[in-house]
């Protein structure tokens, strides 16, 4: 009895002081309380008010945060992303490298994500497909008019309505013509480095509800459609690790062979202890000291390339990301019932390749990234709900491949500019 007292205190606190612990006991209770409800023999009055007016309410909230989150973020952090690049003519054959091979890396995630998720059929499960008869369906544009609509009349017009793509452009554009504005950018530059870091707190500060959202959400979902949705849950979890499996093992290593003709295991095995640390704290911008001194000390990467695309990376190169967004896509246009077509994940791949450079390397920006990518695509942004509940053990995982991505990067760019040490980086 005493070793029990002792391990349910430690447990306790274990819960209290770990956030991942905290969303995974709300998903569990959620799912509990939310069977419960469905199971239970109570009067229908009752139960309808308790899930569609206590729960959904509650889950409804928390996904409205998430909404209201979707335009800043994407604006500043892409802006902010853009103005780091600081002097384009002088960093410029480095800088074009780096980013048509972070582009390269993400788009070959996020295709490679909507194959495996496609093959495996994550979520296409007719007892536990969510009828659509409440959701308005869009149809979705044409690839040439979602081109045409990448670039806003209005830019404030565009931020009103949440039209993504044209933020995406306008910001862009923005950063670079701040970057070109000298003492005036760098003033603006400073301002908006400072508006991203009250927003990346805001971020932290709506998150911390994520464990009573994951409950609200779950038990919702569960009262009204039983246990069906589990097993799609652990297939949705496992491809995201599969993928992230395959990133890591064959498409980092083909990269790093055939562009900078180096020892994919010697690369994995020096940076092993980096993603480990990246894996813990899940956050690609804290894990940027710990980086750096890996790539430069481990793998000879010399300071002047390691310097630019390290931090770089952290705030454009999301790989991780983009393959949960591509097989969350999948798994919710499944459930919803909802057929995006080949022109739907042509535009999911374009959106997350591009997103990726709006999402901050903190714990959890990823959804929110996503609800930009389901707005799009016309796919429920509710369906976030769906997948909330394992995804800050998803984002621990992703945040370890995004930091591999960008130390093999740095590699590849260091040894194309002669600026990378072999026998630091074949060395013991």
């Amino acid at each position: 009895m005493g070793r029990f007292i002792v391990f349910l205190k430690r447990s306790i606190l274990f819960i209290k002081e770990n956030f991942a612990a905290k969303v995974l006991l709300g998903m569990f209770l959620g799912i509990i309380f939310g069977l419960v409800i469905k199971n239970i023999a109570i009067d229908q009055g009752v139960k309808h008010f308790i899930v569609n007016n206590v729960l959904d309410t509650g889950g409804m909230i928390f996904i409205t945060l998430i909404k209201m989150l979707v335009v800043p973020v994407v604006l500043v952090s892409l802006i902010c992303g853009v103005s780091a690049l600081k002097d384009l003519k002088s960093l410029g054959r480095i800088g074009i490298k780096t980013l048509l091979l972070y582009i390269l890396t993400t788009a070959a995630a996020i295709a490679l994500a909507l194959c495996f998720a496609e093959f495996f059929q994550v979520g296409h499960s007719s007892s536990v497909a969510i009828s659509n008869a409440k959701y308005v369906h869009t149809s979705i544009p044409s690839l040439k008019q979602t081109i045409l609509n990448m670039f806003p009349h209005n830019p404030f017009e565009a931020l009103h309505q949440g039209n993504m793509l044209q933020i995406i452009v306008f910001a862009l554009l923005f950063g670079i013509a701040m970057v070109k504005s000298g003492k005036a950018g760098e003033r603006m530059t400073a301002r908006f480095n400072d508006l991203d870091k009250i927003i990346m707190s805001f971020i932290t500060m709506i998150m911390k509800t994520a464990p009573v959202g994951v409950f609200f959400l779950l038990s919702s979902l569960f009262a009204k459609m039983g246990v069906g949705l589990i097993q799609e849950l652990l297939s949705y979890f496992l491809v995201v690790l599969l993928v992230l499996a395959v990133q890591l093992v064959f498409v980092y290593s083909a990269f790093i062979r055939v562009f900078g003709g180096l020892n994919p295991i010697t690369f994995i095995k020096k940076m092993y202890s980096a993603m480990l640390f990246a894996f813990s704290i899940s956050s690609s911008s804290a894990s940027i000291p710990t980086v750096l001194d890996t790539v430069e000390n481990k793998l000879g990467v010399k300071n002047s390339v390691a310097s630019f695309v390290i931090p770089l990376g952290a705030t454009v190169n999301m790989d991780g990301t983009a393959i949960m967004q591509g097989v969350a896509t999948v798994f919710i246009s499944h459930i919803y019932n909802i057929h995006i077509g080949l022109t739907g994940y042509l535009t999911v791949i374009f959106m997350a390749t591009v997103a990726s450079i709006g999402t901050a390397g903190v714990p959890g920006v990823g959804l929110i990234t996503l609800a930009m990518v389901l707005h799009q695509v016309g796919l429920p942004v509710e369906g976030v709900g769906l997948i909330i509940g394992v995804d800050r053990l998803l984002d621990m995982a992703r945040t370890a491949v995004n930091v591999a991505g960008d130390a093999m990067i740095a590699c590849i760019v260091a040894n194309s500019e002669n600026q990378i040490d072999e026998d630091v980086f074949n060395g013991s």
